[in-house]
C-alpha cells in the first residue's frame, strides 16, 4: 500500500521536527556543560581526589594562597606543563578558591625567574601569610606538607633527649629514629638534640621534649631539670620499653603511672605471618591525636601504659588497644608461649595515652608509649606508624587543627594525552558520534520512505 502525499509529509514533518529538537537539545547540554563543571573520580584509589587530611587542612588555613609556577608553554620532556600545573592546582582550588595561580615564563623574564632562584622548568613558589617555599615535585604529599609548615605560625622546636644511649633522631641505625626526625622536618618542625649533662635546662622554646629509652642511668641533676621542665608545663613524648627506666622512675611517679613488667602477646599478629610479640593496632579511642586515624600500627615487644585511677591532677586517655585476643606475658618467650590463666594478664592492653592537665590557666599534654620500636628505622615505614608518630608530635605541639592524615599514596598511573588525540577525541564525539547517529536516523527514513 502506497502511502498519500498527505501521510508523507506529515512524517517527513515528525521526521524534521525530532531532528531539530535533537539539535537543541545537543546544543543546550553543550551550553550547559561548558557553563557548570562536575566531576566522579572512577580511579582506584580515587588518586584524582584529595585525600581528607589534605581536605582538612585546607579548611583550616587562614587566608590567600598565592602560587607562582615558573614554566614555559612547552617542556621537551614533560609536554604541556602548564596544563598538568593548573588541573592539580585546580583540586586545592575547588576546596580554597582563594588559591591564585599565575605563570611566569622563564624564558620571557629571566630577571625575575633569577629573582625567585628559579632552578627547573615548572618549579613553584608558593606564599602564605608572608611565609614562602617552594615547590617542585607536583603531587600531593609535596603540596600538602609543604602548606602544613607555612601554615605554622613560628617555629617548633622538637629536642630528643640524648647523651645516654637514646634513640637518635639523626642516626641511621635500625634502633633509631632517623626516618622519624626527617618526616619531622617536612612537617616544619625543627629537630634538635639535647644533652642536659650538658645544657643549663630545657630551652623554654622548646616545643616538645623527646625521651626515646636511655640505656644509661641519668645522673640525679638531669633528673631535676626534667621535673623542672614538666612542672613548667613543658609538652613530652616519651617512648618507654621492656629497659628499666634509668633514673626515670620519678617522672613516672610524677605522672601516677602503672608500668606494669611483661611483654604484650598479640595472635592477630600470627595472621599476617609476623611474630606474636607484635602487637597490631587496628582501631584507636576517640582522641584528637587519633580521631579519624584508619591506617594500622604495629607495636614491637609493647609493654602495658596504665595510670592511676584515683589521680586528681592528670587525666588519662588511652590512645591505643591492643591485643584484643591477646595478653600480657609474664613468662619467657619463646616458640611455645601460651597465656597463663595464673600468672598472665588477658587484653586488650593499652600500650600508649595521653595525660593532659590545665597548669598556671594553659593546657599541658604528655604522651607515652610502650614501645619505641614502633617508630625506630626498623619498622618506622610500617603500616601507619610514622603518620601516628608525627599526630602525636603535632598534638604534643598544640597544633591540633593540623593533625592530619597523610595523603594517600598512588596505585594506578596516568594517561597523558598529546593535543593531536585530544582534538581527535573531541571531534569524534562532537561530530562522528552525532553524524553516525544522524546517518543512521536518515537511513532508515529512506527505507521506511520507499516502502
Amino acid at each position: 500500500m502506497k502511502a498519500s502525499r498527505r501521510a508523507r509529509f506529515q512524517l517527513l514533518a515528525q521526521n524534521g521536527i525530532f531532528a531539530a529538537l535533537l539539535i537543541a537539545a545537543a546544543l543546550l547540554l553543550a551550553q550547559l556543560a561548558g557553563q557548570h563543571s562536575r566531576q566522579w573520580d572512577l580511579t582506584q584509589n580515587s588518586r584524582n581526589s584529595l585525600s581528607e587530611g589534605t581536605l582538612q587542612l585546607l579548611r583550616t588555613l587562614d587566608g590567600p594562597v598565592t602560587i607562582t609556577a615558573y614554566s614555559t608553554e612547552q617542556d621537551p620532556t614533560l609536554g604541556d606543563i602548564r596544563r598538568q600545573i593548573a588541573d592539580f592546582i585546580a583540586r586545592y582550588q575547588r576546596i580554597k578558591p582563594d588559591i591564585a595561580l599565575k605563570f611566569v615564563d622563564p624564558q620571557q623574564q629571566p630577571k625575575a625567574t633569577a629573582t625567585a632562584n628559579i632552578r627547573a622548568n615548572g618549579e613553584m613558589v608558593v606564599d602564605l601569610a608572608g611565609r614562602s617555599e617552594h615547590l617542585t615535585n607536583l603531587d600531593e604529599s609535596s603540596l600538602t606538607n609543604l602548606l602544613t609548615r607555612l601554615a605554622r605560625s613560628h617555629e617548633r622546636l622538637v629536642m630528643f633527649l640524648a647523651g645516654h644511649g637514646e634513640r637518635n633522631p639523626g642516626g641511621i641505625a635500625n634502633h633509631d629514629l632517623g626516618e622519624f626526625g626527617k618526616r619531622l622536618e617536612t612537617k616544619g618542625f625543627k629537630v634538635s638534640t639535647l644533652n642536659l649533662a650538658a645544657a643549663q635546662d630545657v630551652p623554654a622554646n622548646a616545643a616538645v621534649l623527646v625521651i626515646a629509652t636511655p640505656q644509661v642511668d641519668l645522673l640525679p641533676a638531669e633528673t631535676t631539670k626534667l621535673a623542672a621542665w614538666l612542672e613548667r608545663g613543658g609538652s613530652l613524648l616519651w617512648l618507654l620499653d621492656q629497659e628499666p627506666l634509668h633514673g626515670l622512675q620519678p617522672m613516672a611517679d610524677a605522672l601516677h603511672l602503672e608500668l606494669s613488667p611483661g611483654v604484650v602477646v598479640d595472635p592477630a599478629a600470627n595472621d599476617i605471618k609476623a611474630s606474636a610479640t607484635l602487637a597490631i593496632a587496628f582501631s584507636y579511642p576517640n582522641h584528637a591525636v587519633t580521631r579519624g586515624f584508619v591506617l594500622n600500627s604495629a607495636f614491637p615487644l609493647a609493654r602495658r601504659i596504665g595510670h592511676q585511677p584515683d589521680d586528681k591532677v592528670w587525666r588519662f586517655s588511652p590512645l591505643v588497644e591492643v591485643a584484643q585476643r591477646g595478653w600480657i606475658e609474664t613468662g619467657a618467650l619463646d616458640d611455645k608461649v601460651a597465656f597463663d590463666k595464673a600468672r598472665d594478664v588477658p587484653g586488650p592492653v593499652t600500650i600508649a595515652g595521653a595525660l593532659e592537665r590545665d597548669l598556671n590557666g594553659k593546657p599541658q599534654r604528655v604522651i607515652v608509649t610502650g614501645s619505641g620500636h614502633f617508630i625506630a628505622n626498623t619498622y618506622a615505614g610500617l603500616l601507619g606508624n610514622l603518620d601516628l608518630g608525627i599526630n602525636m608530635v603535632t598534638w604534643l605541639a598544640g597544633d591540633d587543627n593540623l593533625i592530619a592524615i597523610q595523603p594517600k599514596s598512588l596505585v594506578d598511573g596516568n594517561i597523558e594525552l598529546s593535543r593531536a588525540w585530544l582534538l581527535f577525541i573531541g571531534l569524534a564525539f562532537i561530530i562522528a558520534v552525532p553524524g553516525a547517529f544522524l546517518f543512521t536516523g536518515g537511513m532508515i527514513w529512506w527505507r521506511r520512505r520507499r516502502a
